[in-house]
């Protein structure tokens, strides 16, 4: 590694370490584990978070590399959101962020605040996520989807090794069918929650009625992703789950324009060969009309199809920066956001 290679990845940590030193030294009551398990772990943690995010920093930048590391540090990721969540609730409560459980899948971003009216931190680091990074919620701050995109990736494997025809037929059928089924799903989300709102009533054993009936909602809707992760995403290689179950997916698919970050075609290098389209699992890209290369409904940015390309066809766009330069602060700004949702994110 020589001294240019090192300038990306230093940066990257030392903007980590630099947002992380507020959140120890300002709160109250201590927000990073590390101070939570002993004095001063808050600093060790800040080090070793830096450090984490070089690393990933390193090895992201290189297309070649980036799609492995991602989906390796996205999957790290929900391991310890899930790891800590077991650990509060059959260990310690310090290994919660405030005490309080609630069911930890994305839908409740957008089903809480609806059937609450309140809890409004999530929503907020949601939508700052999008605006800062577009999509990249969905493809590296999600902490379920990559047990979706682990699952996509074994089937994917599967039908390569396999016939893929079938694959690509259910990947058509995704193209043309999945912005109707995501709405769908999104509006019955948003429905059942204001439903359940709206009927729980002012006396305190109706109230807690409708609680114990959200909370049922809550978990059927999460068994039945986990069943849609297990007989279509990992049967197909399609995401199945993030790209049509998941409301939250669909909210991030309307508003990742809010952002300024773009993936698009250049039309100029672009032959319409498709080798690109196998390698998205969001399926995401498809022909138009006129057998032109288009990307669609639910591009999460990630970038799995750029090295498949042999013309170097796709680009990250950012205002009137070069590709190149879009590109590199498009991961700088997602590894960052990466790095502290993992540092500081929990139930």
């Amino acid at each position: 590694m020589n001294t240019r290679q090192l300038i990306f990845p230093t940066i990257v940590a030392a903007i980590v370490a630099l947002l992380m030193v507020p959140v120890q030294v300002m709160p109250e009551r201590a927000l990073l584990m590390g101070e939570r398990l002993f004095a001063g772990g808050g600093w060790v943690q800040i080090v070793m978070v830096s450090g984490y995010s070089f690393l990933l920093a390193r090895y992201m930048l290189p297309r070649e590399s980036r799609s492995v590391w991602r989906n390796r540090s996205w999957m790290l990721f929900t391991l310890f959101f899930y790891g800590q969540l077991a650990l509060g609730i059959f260990g310690d409560s310090l290994f919660l962020l405030t005490g309080k459980l609630h069911l930890p899948i994305p839908a409740v971003i957008v089903a809480g605040p609806v059937y609450r009216f309140s809890s409004w931190f999530m929503p907020i680091l949601f939508f700052s996520a999008i605006l800062l990074a577009g999509p990249a919620w969905c493809s590296h701050l999600c902490y379920f989807g990559a047990l979706d995109s682990a699952a996509a990736r074994v089937g994917a494997k599967r039908k390569r090794a396999g016939n893929g025809s079938k694959r690509r037929v259910f990947r058509d059928w995704m193209w043309r069918w999945k912005p109707i089924l995501r709405v769908g799903v999104l509006m019955a989300v948003v429905a059942v929650a204001l439903v359940l709102r709206l009927m729980r009533g002012t006396g305190d054993g109706v109230i807690s009625l409708f609680q114990d009936t959200a909370a049922l909602w809550a978990i059927l809707f999460f068994a039945i992703g986990l069943l849609i992760i297990l007989l279509i995403s990992m049967r197909w290689g399609i995401m199945a789950h993030c790209t049509v179950w998941c409301p939250v997916g669909t909210v991030v698919n309307f508003m990742k324009y809010l952002s300024p970050f773009r993936f698009d075609v250049k039309r100029s290098e672009c032959t319409s060969c498709m080798k690109c389209i196998p390698a998205c699992n969001y399926a995401a890209m498809n022909r138009d009309s006129q057998g032109k290369l288009v990307i669609g409904n639910g591009c999460t940015y990630c970038g799995d199809c750029l090295t498949a390309c042999p013309h170097n066809a796709l680009e990250y766009r950012f205002f009137g920066m070069r590709g190149e330069s879009a590109e590199r602060l498009w991961i700088a700004v997602t590894i960052i956001l990466h790095a502290l949702f993992l540092a500081i994110a929990r139930v």
